[in-house]
């Protein structure tokens, strides 16, 4: 049996209206205190907007966001779906990577070769 030392999470789903990001947050930041490699992909025309800057209401999740980032989370950014809704790199906030989506669906074949954990929220 591997032993798992990474954790692949896909956020796709609607940020405002479902509990996954919050989910994705937490599990990342379990995840890492664990000390596990943790890495977050920001996918879908609905899961990017989670690495959006200056969103507005009340569930922004840019501290949460933050906190990864400090924390060592890697979070990417699909450039296909953030091209579908029209929105480009400047508006990412910092630290986020904007990635080829060719880059996600090799990491998803990376994670499972190598018998890693992937976690689709």
């Amino acid at each position: 049996m591997v032993k798992v030392t990474k954790v692949l999470l896909l956020l796709k789903n609607m940020i405002y209206e479902s509990t996954s990001p919050l989910e994705t947050i937490r599990f990342a930041k379990y995840y890492k205190k664990k000390g596990l490699d943790v890495q977050i992909v920001l996918w879908g025309p609905m899961g990017i907007l989670l690495g959006k800057k200056d969103k507005i209401g009340r569930m922004r999740y840019e501290e949460e966001v933050k906190e990864c980032l400090e924390m060592g989370i890697k979070l990417t950014c699909c450039d296909l779906a953030s091209k579908l809704v029209g929105m480009d790199k400047s508006e990412l906030m910092e630290g986020i990577e904007m990635v080829p989506s060719f880059h996600v669906a090799d990491l998803l074949l990376k994670y499972q070769e190598e018998g890693q954990l992937i976690i689709s929220l």
